[in-house]
This record gives C-alpha cells, structure tokens and sequence, in this order.
C-alpha cells in the first residue's frame, strides 16, 4: 500500500481520495489552507510516512510547495497546470535534494495515447504538403488557465511534426492567420471536464481527431498509477514522455494495467 498526501482538496482532490484505495493508495494527509478541518501546513512531522505527495492545487502554489516538500524528502506528482514557466527552477529543487517529481498536463491514458497518435498523424500528414493543422478545445468554466497544458502539450507535438508551423498562436489573431503559425483556440464554458479536438484540412477534405473527457476520474487514475511509478525513483520526468518508453516495453508497463 503507498502512502500519499494530497495537496489541494476541491474536486481533483475528493476523486483521488476516493479512487485511492481501488489503486492500493492511501490517503494518509490532506493539505488545503482554505478548508478548517484540514491541514494548513506542510511539516516533516505531518509527512513522516507519506511516500508520495499528490499536488492538484493552484498553478501559483506549485512552486511554493516544491520549496516546502522536496526538502522534507518526499517524491512528488504535480498535475496542476499553468505552472511550467518554474520549470528550470524546480528541476534544481528536485535535483539538490534527491528527490523525485513527475508531471503531466494531463495524466489521463486516454490521453497521452491521443497524444501518441496526433504525433503520429502529424508526421504522416505532414509528408503530403497538402494539409493545414489547426486545434481548438473546450472547459468548464472553473478553470484556471487557458490553454491548459493538455493544448500545449498538443499544440508541441504538432509543431515538432509540420516542418512549415514555427510558432502556435494561442490567443484572438486579428489578422491573416500566418502560413508558419498553428493557431490552436481554447473555450470555456458550462462544466465540460475537457474536449481536444485537431485537424486537418485541405482544399479536398477535412481530416479531425477527437478526444472528449467523460468525467474527471480519468485524470485520478492516472496520477495514482503515476504515484506507485515515482515512488523510490529520483529525477524529473514528464509523463507524457516516459508513457512512450511504457509502451515500447522499455520500461515497467505495470503503471498501464
């Protein structure tokens, strides 16, 4: 049984609480400073048998927290987003004190095998010259950032595949979209858990893949399995990258099942 807190206690929070004990998780701490009747603060005492922290608070917390844990010794997976600018300042925490840290801008299998075949879509696509790629995706409209980081982490894996797209535009653009540019729009409204959608036009057709998030549950499970996959490891590992090496065999594919 591995231990965890949990840091952040909204809706991210109750699911991983209640999905844990199906993954051979316990939830030994939880962390919200907005909620009296659990704790404020982070100390070695409150942490002495958690093997992996579980952070879903707020992008603007991730960094202070990293500060407050990784000293303490204990493995962390982040699955805020909106965070990653902090990225080189975290990598020095996690290696100047040994520890170990995944991440993802979205833990969900499903996921991070869209994440798969959009690459492999692009580069095959991509050869013909004739297609144009664009992205959009829908959220409710409690969330935090826009793009999430699931749309940068697409909006990356295309533009590693179109050698013609050079830059990804984001925002409003009034103008002439440039030829170089994947301009991938974001919506948010109502309490959609997260629709991504890529794709694919030529003067003859429209090509489009589709991923659509039934519930949160997915993106719980995943950072369980993630949880027992850092656990005794050291490093900082993005999970969409090391999802490659778990399905080429090339590491422990237990984290899948």
């Amino acid at each position: 049984m591995l231990n965890i807190a949990l840091l952040g206690y909204g809706q991210m929070g109750k699911i991983l609480a209640r999905l844990a004990p199906e993954h051979n998780c316990h939830v030994l701490e939880i962390f919200d400073p907005g909620k009296e009747q659990y704790n404020k603060k982070i100390t070695a005492e409150a942490l002495q048998d958690v093997d992996v922290f579980i952070d879903f608070s707020l992008p603007d917390a991730v960094l202070k927290n990293i500060e407050t844990i990784a000293p303490l010794g204990k493995n962390i997976v982040i699955g805020t987003t909106g965070w990653q600018q902090n990225i080189e300042k975290i990598e020095k925490l996690v290696n100047k004190h040994d520890i170990g840290l995944i991440y993802a801008g979205n833990f969900s299998i499903g996921m991070n095998l869209f994440l798969l075949i959009t690459q492999y879509c692009s580069d095959l696509i991509s050869q013909t010259n004739v297609y144009d790629v664009f992205g959009y995706e829908l959220h409710h409209n409690r969330k935090a950032d826009s793009p999430s980081g699931t749309a940068r982490d697409l909006a990356e894996t295309i533009l590693s595949s179109f050698s013609n797209k050079k830059s990804v535009q984001y925002d409003r653009v009034n103008r002439k979209i440039d030829p170089a540019e994947l301009h991938f729009a974001s919506i948010r409204g109502g309490s959609i858990p997260g629709t991504h959608v890529i794709g694919f036009d030529s003067p003859f057709d429209t090509i489009e893949l589709k991923h659509t998030a039934r519930t949160r549950e997915g993106f719980a499970v995943g950072a369980l399995k993630a949880a027992h996959w850092i656990n005794n490891r050291k490093g900082i590992y993005e999970f969409r990258k090391i999802f490659k090496d778990l399905l080429a065999n090339k590491i422990d594919r237990s984290v899948l099942k």
